[in-house]
């Protein structure tokens, strides 16, 4: 089922499915809920799965010049509200939705009962990058969209992928085509003003679980394994084969890692 839900000026598109313990979706960059469309269904068969489109991206409106990922974080929140769930859910982000998990654990800890973090990181950008976020924000703004997958792809697909999975390669690009420039430029100024959260991961206290791609340049599994050995009693999961984009890459095996690891806990 997929909703608009209106929450002060903004209307957010979610979709849902499934029953059991919730088990929110939320998207990596540029992207949008249809990011986790092979993976929907399967978790759907074990849970009330919430795919959401972030403020701005997919269906959702609700442009600024700047999202922080504390305002992400705070929108979630508010989503969880407006359906009426007051259970504690798990969470599932990529990426940028990663950084919005980390944002979760710390402004709205006592609705999250388990943190599945996939191809992210637990550092800020440093300078050079962060400049370089700046700079796309101005360039799509100009230039729109055209340019994006071109320039992106190569970092978030493993080789692999387009040899193999070409049909993966053709998602990725229209899904990217399709977002608003408003969106990815607002987006591109919040990551880059993110903040450092390795201090933070001592201190969560909820089950975690960390999954890599074996290719992921971007967030290499090197670095995810490391942030992953100082949350206590977090696993780590290397998927073969995938990116960046596990959920699009490599679906079969990311529910073989998620679905256990939430029902080993119920």
């Amino acid at each position: 089922m997929s909703q608009t839900l209106p929450i002060g000026d903004t209307s957010f598109h979610v979709r849902t499915a499934g029953e059991g313990s919730p088990l929110v979706l939320v998207h990596g960059f540029p992207l949008d809920h249809h990011m986790w469309d092979a993976v929907f269904e399967p978790l759907a068969e074990q849970h009330q799965v919430i795919a959401i489109d972030l403020r701005g991206f997919g269906q959702s409106d609700g442009y600024r010049e700047i999202v922080p990922m504390e305002m992400f974080a705070d929108d979630i929140a508010a989503i969880l509200d407006a359906m009426e769930i007051a259970e504690q859910v798990n969470f599932a982000g990529l990426s940028m939705g990663g950084y919005i998990g980390w944002q979760m654990w710390q402004r709205h800890r006592d609705r999250l009962s388990r943190l599945i973090l996939l191809d992210t990181r637990a550092i800020a950008d440093d300078e050079v990058q962060a400049r370089a976020r700046r700079v796309a924000a101005e360039a799509v703004l100009s230039a729109g969209m055209d340019d994006v997958p071109m320039n992106m792809l190569p970092k978030l697909l493993a080789e692999g992928t387009f040899r193999d999975q070409p049909e993966v390669v053709s998602t990725m690009t229209e899904m990217i085509l399709r977002q608003d420039p408003r969106a990815v430029a607002a987006a591109q100024r919040g990551m880059a003003q993110r903040p450092n959260v390795e201090c933070w991961l001592p201190e969560i206290t909820i089950p975690t679980l960390v999954i890599s791609g074996e290719h992921d340049i971007i967030s290499p599994p090197a670095e995810m394994k490391g942030f992953a050995a100082q949350i206590p009693g977090a696993q780590f999961v290397e998927i073969p084969g995938a990116g960046h984009m596990v959920p699009l890459e490599a679906p079969a095996a990311m529910c073989e890692a998620v679905l256990p690891f939430c029902r080993d806990l119920e």
